[in-house]
């Protein structure tokens, strides 16, 4: 039953950020939230736990990769606002395939029902699930490298969702002034803007402090993030 959001973007634009502090705007409605990292560099839950935690890959190379002998606090941490958070891991870069961790990760999920007892799923990280998500997002700032990739994820998406339920949820403008570029990108595309967050030095900090923006200080800016 629970609703499964993706984010994509361009690397570097700020996926698990997004992802992050959406899953605490969501718990903070009440919701019970699940977050998946879905990167090897396993940093997307970072400001949640407030550390790199151990990943679903380390883990079950730890039994050998008998699962049924795993625990769920062998894999699934809380962090802030009750956020559960999971890391999936993977090979280092050109030697391995991320999307194939991540589907264990959801697999070992499932035998454990995690998945039944959850509001909202967050998955963030360039191998996040399309045939497991219910809505793709896609974090894009307004210039040509950001727009270039959007056109090829919402490509996939499309193609993906001839046989999948994802479908495209809408686009978060990240670190822009403006948006003129991608309103022009999203007319042309049939897409829409769902927020548009300013380059805030705010959300440096945030990560730099290892915090999410509901747990900095309340300032202009960060309340307005918080709005959209």
């Amino acid at each position: 039953n629970a609703r499964v959001f993706a984010v994509y973007g361009k690397g570097g634009i700020g996926k698990s950020t997004t992802s992050s502090n959406l899953s605490v705007a969501f718990a903070k409605l009440g919701k019970r939230v699940l977050q998946i990292g879905c990167d090897p560099k396993h940093d997307s839950t970072f400001t949640l736990t407030k550390k790199l935690m151990p990943t679903v890959i380390d883990v079950l190379e730890s039994v050998n990769f008998h699962s049924e002998e795993l625990r769920v606090e062998d894999f699934v941490f809380e962090g802030y606002a009750g956020v559960k958070c999971v890391e999936a891991g993977g090979p280092p870069a050109g030697t391995g395939c991320g999307g194939y961790v991540v589907g264990q990760t959801v697999k070992l999920l499932k035998e454990h029902h995690l998945l039944d007892d959850t509001d909202v799923v967050m998955c963030g990280g360039f191998a996040a699930p399309l045939q497991h998500a219910e809505r793709a997002l896609i974090v894009a700032a307004n210039d040509f490298d950001s727009i270039f990739a959007m056109n090829r994820i919402v490509q996939a998406i499309g193609a993906k969702s001839k046989n999948y339920k994802v479908r495209l949820g809408g686009v978060i403008a990240n670190r822009s002034a403006a948006t003129d570029q991608i309103d022009k990108f999203n007319a042309a595309a049939g897409l829409r803007t769902i927020a548009h967050i300013p380059d805030l030095d705010d959300i440096r900090k945030s990560r730099l402090k290892k915090a999410t923006l509901f747990e900095m200080e309340p300032t202009p800016a960060i309340l307005a993030v918080q709005q959209e």
